[in-house]
């Protein structure tokens, strides 16, 4: 038990630490120090997700049979996510899904910063979802990991708010390089998914601890990559037409995967009691998981064995498994399996999972390229010896995952990165750049960033639309207007008005509801007139202002209805009641503050 004395002396001693660091070491050098700590411990994180997991998937799997249906599929999942949705909701008792919108949304809208039980409980809870064969990935979960020890790393020794945010960024750039083995595709994470600004502040710190995280895996696993992949058979430029096909391919796909997770997410929603979200998300995984066993887990294996070219594995502890040498039945089954990995993966997360959608988009991209590869040497469409069906699964990877996160530089390099084809540079780029150019003329946002972007509360590059989403209507205003009543008389009002330095007066009533304001150029004119004092009163003189704004409003819809009205004080209101005013000039220092602030290099 700790006592207060024991607290009082680690304050102290913390104290001294914080003084001796703003002392000799300054914020933008100790922020490289953190971010080595952060590599490290995120490198540990992922390692200890990736045992946990093998371990319990390894332990529940010895007693599946290949050569048949399972039934097991039936209970496993199922007790998977009934076991982490008590945990969460009885042992956590907050909500950890969803873990990279979680970390977007704390750099936009909560200061960089996250509990600290999120450097543990995501960890614990994706790899009993995951081991016990939830259809998600591990990586949403690591990244909302790393940037918790980010966040709270920097809070612990008081960084400001700029400084945090790149821990955060560097927290996730971290977990994603350590594991995947990527470090380039770990730092370019943090700036397309999490849309860390590139400057001199943030790249150094980005690349320490992506390449910190990495070396840990690579030390405690090995240097081969994630996925071993073979390029027997070279890139010839008579493939590039079908690469480009490929390319627009994957970007409906990835329209359709982020399609059906945001009316998925919405389904789940509006059941409000989750034991019937556990029952309905759980009926609907052991389903898929017993109808087509490649939907267990991660999917690792089968992307493994499809990158190898042969996609008969696929039907292993399948009720389908005679029919693993019919090629017809084997497009029709990689076919199913790409439809319906999203449902898999929304019924985990609905049903009281944890886990996240990069696995599923690598893999719905492999199933993908190979389906197309196996489909055109089927119908006999490519002369010779047809397209190298494992080299378009590499090529599906990048191009559904550029699609799905919006990151198509990411997921080139993570798909160079983690199966070391670098000789498929070339189509890499080609499939991954027309997926994104495909997907973003149907969406504009990545399954990541909608959820936020709906509500106005994304931060993004655009340095206007980043600065007005850190602002709070709350700092902007301004609550020393004197209220006046209607049935004021305009002596009273002249009284009112000598006692204020404003020009400008809300009219309420008795319960506060804002009924219209008065301008101090409107009655001008009258309130030099003693005849007119005890014969107008406020009812007949004040007037409507151009609009109301609602406390709720973000300010980017602020300034949307300033431009539409031209005014340049607007009245702020909460269901009718009356707050205060806001003003351009109040925004515009605020915006200036914030910019300088944020955009110091």
């Amino acid at each position: 038990m700790i006592t207060t004395a024991q607290n009082t002396k680690a304050n102290r001693l913390l104290m001294r630490i914080l003084t001796w660091r703003e002392d000799h070491i300054s914020e933008r050098s100790f922020l490289l120090i953190l971010a080595f700590v952060v590599g490290v411990l995120s490198g540990f994180a992922a390692l200890l997700l990736k045992f946990l997991i093998s371990i319990i998937a390894s332990t529940l799997s010895e007693h599946i049979n290949i050569t048949g249906a399972n039934y097991l599929y039936l209970l496993y999942p199922v007790l998977g996510i009934l076991i982490v949705g008590i945990y969460v909701r009885y042992v956590v008792k907050d909500n950890i899904s969803h873990g990279v919108t979680r970390v977007l949304y704390a750099i936009s809208q909560n200061k960089s910063r996250l509990k600290l039980h999120n450097t543990y409980t995501s960890v614990v809870a994706s790899s009993i979802t995951i081991g016990f064969g939830g259809s998600v990935g591990a990586e949403g979960p690591i990244v909302n990991t790393g940037a918790a020890i980010g966040s709270n790393l920097g809070s612990l020794f008081r960084m400001s708010p700029q400084i945090l945010m790149m821990l955060v960024g560097s927290g996730a750039a971290a977990g994603v390089a350590g594991i995947f083995k990527a470090p380039i595709a770990g730092m370019l994470f943090a700036i397309e998914v999490l849309m860390i600004d590139l400057t001199t502040v943030s790249v150094m710190p980005l690349l320490i601890s992506s390449i910190t995280a990495a070396t840990v895996s690579y030390i405690f696993t090995g240097y081969s990559p994630e996925f071993v992949f073979d390029q027997s058979e070279a890139f010839l430029t008579n493939r590039i037409p079908y690469t480009i096909v490929l390319g627009i391919v994957c970007g409906f796909t990835s329209l359709y995967f982020t399609k059906v997770i945001g009316k998925m997410e919405s389904l789940f929603s509006k059941i409000h009691n989750p034991w019937y979200k556990f029952a309905f998300g759980g009926v609907i995984l052991s389903g898929l998981i017993f109808c087509f066993p490649p939907l267990y887990g991660e999917g690792y294996e089968a992307i493994t064995d499809l990158l190898t070219g042969d996609p008969s594995t696929l039907f292993d502890g399948s009720v389908f498994y005679s029919l693993r040498d019919n090629v017809w039945f084997v497009l029709l089954f990689l076919l199913m399996i790409i439809l319906t990995k999203v449902f898999a993966t929304s019924a985990t997360n609905g049903g009281g999972g944890v886990g996240g959608t990069f696995a599923p988009s690598l893999y719905v991209g492999c199933m993908t390229g190979f389906f197309f590869a196996y489909l055109i040497n089927t119908l006999g469409l490519f002369p010779g010896d047809g397209l190298s069906c494992k080299n378009f699964a590499l090529m599906g990877m990048a191009g559904v995952m550029s699609g799905v996160m919006h990151a198509p530089l990411m997921g080139i390099f993570l798909t160079a990165e983690m199966t070391g084809g670098y000789q498929l540079f070339l189509p890499l780029l080609i499939v991954s750049t027309i997926s994104y150019c495909t997907v973003r003329l149907f969406v504009r946002y990545s399954i990541y960033t909608m959820r936020l972007a709906k509500r106005g509360e994304l931060l993004t590059h655009h340095k206007d639309k980043a600065v007005l989403t850190l602002l709070k209507m709350d700092s902007v205003i301004e609550k020393d207007f004197a209220v006046v009543h209607p049935e004021m008389s305009l002596r009273e009002m002249v009284h009112v008005i000598s006692q204020s330095d404003r020009n400008l007066f809300p009219v309420t009533d008795d319960e506060g509801n804002l009924l219209g304001i008065v301008l101090l150029n409107d009655i001008r004119n009258i309130m030099f007139r003693p005849s007119l004092y005890d014969r107008m009163f406020v009812r007949k003189f004040m007037c409507m202002p151009p609009a109301k704004l609602e406390i709720s409003e973000n300010m980017e819809q602020v300034m949307r209805t300033f431009d539409k009205t031209n005014a340049w004080n607007l009245p702020v209101v909460d269901h009718g009641k009356y707050i205060g005013f806001v003003s351009k000039s109040k925004i515009f220092n605020s915006y200036r503050r914030v910019l300088r602030h944020y955009s110091d290099d």
